[in-house]
């Protein structure tokens, strides 16, 4: 086959499958003449042995032979089309069993007595079709790769400029780069398993590490006291909710608008005993609820300066407590239901500083 929509013979096989010796020969001598690859077979078991061993562009086959019909090959073989083409020979009795062949995948159908011209033009047509609907589907499936590679691009574009957003605060901060990683990953996982179509949940995976981006507002000395926060301080600390919503409000890029949800939402409490607005159950919005639970899964599950890395058992005991006051009851069971997937997060995303056992 050429790649300009012409058929070459040379390059072209046609198995034929008919009862008939004397068909068959008939068959070959008219499409040899042309130069086309011949294989013959005298029925079905046949034709589809030689399938399997040979790669066959047409198939020219009689629709009534012993045992199984034309029409029963066409139906074996319905996988393989267009990649193999089908033209059937019909009687005029036979044209409902063709038209019903066309309807499984045939190309189309010559009724006996045929004219050496019929046949060839049949064929030709048949071919060219098939190398259209392959090009058709080649086609198709380079579009789809090219929008898959761009869909990649654009998220990776998105998740860089979330962790720039987020540097000049990280710096600033006892977290680490790695935790905000993480906490886009965990939520993705929280999306997947919510059921989220792939464009929310991509869109999740870069607005949860925003959930902090409002601590470039709070003063050092608050931000860094290793000791505990004065009432006062705490004010101060509570700030960075309403400060993070500021920093993203406004935007019409759909994951900043989701980071500044989250951002203002991450520590409301499903019991509405949280801040900065002390909503209370679905008034929270989802994604802020989602990083809510994994934030916390994550700040006792590593080690800080401040505090060792929490046993697993201590950290379930955490969220299951949790669970119905601080935590979406139903986020910490499916959390815990799939705790495997997220323990497999933390270890293989560990802080940069230390990056053994987490203490899991």
């Amino acid at each position: 086959m050429s790649e300009d929509n012409q058929v070459v013979p040379d390059q072209t096989s046609i198995l034929i499958v008919d009862d008939l010796a004397i068909v068959r020969l008939s068959l070959q001598r008219i499409l040899a003449k042309s130069g086309y690859r011949i294989r013959l077979a005298e029925d079905v078991r046949g034709a589809l042995e030689i399938l399997d061993e040979d790669t066959i562009d047409l198939i020219l086959c009689d629709i009534q032979m012993p045992g199984a019909s034309g029409l029963d090959l066409v139906k074996a073989i319905r996988w393989r089309i267009p990649d193999t083409s089908v033209v059937m020979v019909s009687s005029l009795e036979d044209t409902e069993t063709a038209i019903e062949c066309l309807q499984h995948g045939a190309f189309g159908f010559v009724l006996k007595p045929y004219q050496p011209r019929e046949i060839l033009v049949q064929v030709n047509g048949a071919l060219r079709r098939r190398m259209l609907e392959i090009a058709f589907r080649d086609r198709e499936a380079e579009l789809a790769q090219k929008v898959w590679e761009q869909t990649i691009e654009i998220r990776d574009s998105r998740e860089e400029i979330a962790f720039r957003l987020i540097t000049a605060s990280e710096h600033r901060d006892n977290e680490t780069g790695m935790h905000v990683r993480r906490i886009g990953l965990y939520a993705t996982e929280m999306g997947r398993l919510l059921g989220w179509d792939q464009e929310r949940v991509d869109t999740i995976r870069a607005a949860a590490p925003l959930h902090d981006i409002g601590k470039i507002g709070v003063p050092d000395a608050v931000l860094q006291k290793p000791s505990s926060l004065t009432d006062e301080e705490w004010v101060l600390m509570k700030r960075h909710t309403t400060m993070g919503a500021t920093i993203l409000k406004g935007s019409t890029v759909p994951f900043i608008q989701m980071g500044a949800r989250i951002a203002i939402g991450h520590h409301e409490k499903w019991d509405g005993s949280g801040y900065p607005k002390g909503l209370k159950g679905e008034a929270i919005p989802l994604e802020a609820r989602i990083t809510a639970l994994v934030d916390v899964y994550d700040a006792v599950s590593n080690r800080r300066h401040y505090k060792p890395a929490w046993p697993e058992e201590k950290v379930v005991e955490l969220i299951r407590q949790g669970s119905g006051s601080h935590f979406d009851p139903q986020l910490a069971d499916l959390f815990l239901a799939n705790l495997a997937v997220f323990r497999d997060i933390l270890r293989a995303n560990p802080d940069e500083a230390h990056s053994e056992d987490p203490g899991i």
